[in-house]
């Protein structure tokens, strides 16, 4: 698979993604509508749809089609959209613009924001089990499990607390570790780990999977704090040099952006390699490693 043959599968996935998430949200005027454009507003504020497209990639790696992993593809994005809300609130990270729009509560106040992004969450798993009974129920309930865990007070949710913890205080290479695979690494880790589950992955392929995970979610996190200083509006879209501002726990912070740039491609190589060891269906994800290292926003 070529570069251009990367970027053809991913308009593909993605295309498919948009429709689900079209088919299972309720449409903007749904009563009542204030919380039903807030959710679409930030739901369709563009994107790369780089987890859902990494479920349905994973699944697809152990022989799944990607239609039947829809739903959990469209769950991920949901809390990944709520998340984004959340945090983009006063009392979190306080931001302004994301993808390069004022950010959901400075168009629609605080408290639908809130509301907004508590929606999407519950959605998420109500669209979780409209999985088909093709899939054996036994997978769904992992999968349940899996996402749950992932969203919650161990997962993205303690990785936003010590975030929030470590503001201002000595930067610690464990702390920022701590921050990054769990805020970040924790759902896409529960994307790679949903797709295989559902589609029947042999233990030793879903123990590649999350290694895939772990490497890839860490990466990702890393080029984010490295774009935060070298990165422009118009690429990122969102304020840039925020974090070093708010006194934020990152890796450029620990290490400074050239060792950070190096850790990172070393992770995405060996998220590269563990792909490689999935065989040649994994092949898209292989390629997507090398995608998030040389992403601009």
């Amino acid at each position: 698979m070529k570069t251009t043959e990367l970027e053809s599968y991913l308009a593909e996935r993605r295309q498919l993604v948009q429709e689900a998430l079209a088919r299972n949200l309720p449409p903007p005027d749904t009563y009542p509508p204030a919380v039903h454009q807030a959710m679409h507003y930030s739901l369709f504020a563009g994107g790369k749809r780089l987890r859902p497209i990494l479920v349905l990639a994973a699944g697809e790696a152990v022989g799944s089609q990607p239609e039947p992993l829809l739903p959990a593809a469209c769950a991920v994005e949901f809390i990944h959209t709520y998340s984004l809300i959340h945090d983009d609130l006063p009392a979190m990270d306080n931001d302004d613009y994301r993808r390069g729009r004022p950010t959901c509560h400075k168009v629609y106040g605080e408290a639908i924001a809130l509301l907004a992004g508590d929606a999407l969450l519950t959605l998420a798993f109500e669209v979780l089990s409209r999985i088909p009974a093709t899939i054996p129920p036994e997978r769904i309930l992992r999968a349940t499990r899996e996402l749950a865990a992932s969203a919650g007070s161990q997962g993205l949710i303690g990785g936003q607390v010590v975030d929030m913890e470590a503001e201002g205080q000595p930067v610690t290479l464990e702390k920022v570790n701590y921050i990054h695979n769990h805020k970040t690494g924790s759902l896409i880790r529960a994307c790679l780990r949903l797709g295989g589950i559902l589609g029947g992955a042999g233990e030793e392929q879903l123990a590649l999977l999350t290694r895939y995970g772990e490497a890839l979610g860490l990466a990702f996190q890393i080029t984010d704090d490295i774009l935060d200083i070298t990165g422009d509006f118009s690429q990122t879209g969102k304020q840039g040099g925020v974090d070093a501002a708010r006194g934020k726990a990152t890796y450029p912070a620990c290490l400074g952006v050239e060792a950070s740039r190096q850790k990172a491609g070393e992770l995405c190589a060996e998220a590269g390699a563990l792909a490689r060891a999935l065989g040649p269906a994994a092949e898209p994800l292989e390629l997507l490693a090398g995608f998030v290292l040389r992403r601009q926003g």
